[in-house]
């Protein structure tokens, strides 16, 4: 797929006309208190993994609603001081996986907590973690579930559980809290952005191709998934539309970014029509921190940089985490 987007000049300057709710932060402080009624109750199994250089741990701690969240935690083999940690989120379909999946962090000498997906799992990785709260009618795939109330809406959850997963790493002795990254790719971009204005102590935030930007311009831009969930909800559920994106304004990444103070490191990719490159920048624009940049991919589509931003996040984040 050639260019298809707006130039990178306009890009650059490019701002988001997604409305932020009035109410956008007492929403979400009243989330994660509800959310933290419940125990933490993080818990770090050792697993058996067949891997002599890394240790790994079977996780699971309490997410929104005291709903049970899987994930892994991996350290250098024989740790015994506390380490930073780089707390990752997946995209969209798939679940942790194997541990074996997810060595490059603890390679690079960092603790790494993987938190798994609640309901999501077997589109490309299997999941553990399933997601209780059931909805109205929705577009099969999780852009619609609840769609039509902010306090029903599938990713209200998923970002309590991303807020959790950094709380928990945070609770395991040997993490040095306070050396604090999030990242993650598409849909773990997001939620990485998510946490990013949701947490306000963190030392390094790198979405990459980050997903659910800048709702207003995704969902009339492209005709892919999962973006395309959502068109495909109102073409059937008519005269829904303003309900709809009110609901989406809460989770939209642009007001997030917004409130985000930490270092930053975004990527994108001008051929990306599952997260059109102006989306990205509506959210790298809005991002309030100083320091901040981004890595633009000028062929590539969704895979991004893929190994080769690997390479510059393994340059850019020891220098955020360092003691």
């Amino acid at each position: 797929m050639a260019l298809f987007d707006m130039e990178l000049d306009a890009m650059r300057a490019y701002r988001s006309e997604s409305a932020e709710p009035a109410d956008f932060d007492a929403f979400w402080a009243r989330t994660l208190r509800e959310t933290r009624t419940h125990d933490l109750d993080a818990r770090f199994e050792p697993v058996a993994a067949g891997l002599a250089a890394v240790d790994v741990f079977d996780v699971t701690f309490s997410g929104f609603g005291g709903h049970p969240v899987k994930g892994w935690f991996l350290l250098p083999a024989g740790t015994r001081e506390p380490l930073p940690v780089i707390v990752e989120f997946l995209g969209y379909g798939g679940g942790r996986g194997l541990p074996h999946r997810h060595l490059l962090w603890a390679a690079a000498g960092f603790a790494h907590f993987v938190m798994d997906t609640r309901g999501q799992g077997a589109g490309w990785d299997g999941g553990d973690t399933p997601d209780p709260v059931g909805s109205a009618s929705s577009f099969p795939g999780f852009m619609t579930k609840g769609i039509e109330n902010p306090d029903d809406y599938y990713y209200r959850r998923l970002f309590a559980d991303a807020v959790r997963a950094v709380e928990a790493a945070r609770a395991h002795p040997l993490v040095d809290a306070g050396r604090t990254a999030v990242t993650g790719t598409s849909q773990g971009g997001g939620i990485t952005l998510a946490v990013s204005g949701l947490v306000d102590d963190l030392a390094a935030v790198a979405p990459n191709v980050p997903f659910l930007c800048d709702f207003p311009r995704a969902t009339t831009l492209t005709d892919r998934d999962p973006y395309r969930e959502i068109g495909k909800y109102l073409n059937t559920y008519r005269g829904r539309t303003r309900q709809v994106r009110s609901t989406l304004a809460y989770v939209d990444a642009v007001h997030f970014a917004a409130r985000g103070r930490a270092p930053a490191l975004f990527s994108t990719a001008l051929e990306d029509q599952t997260c059109p490159p102006s989306t990205v920048f509506a959210a790298f624009n809005a991002y309030a921190g100083r320091e901040k940049s981004i890595e633009v991919y000028d062929f590539n589509d969704h895979e991004g940089g893929g190994p080769f931003h690997e390479a510059v996040l393994l340059k850019w984040l020891p220098g955020r985490l360092a003691a």
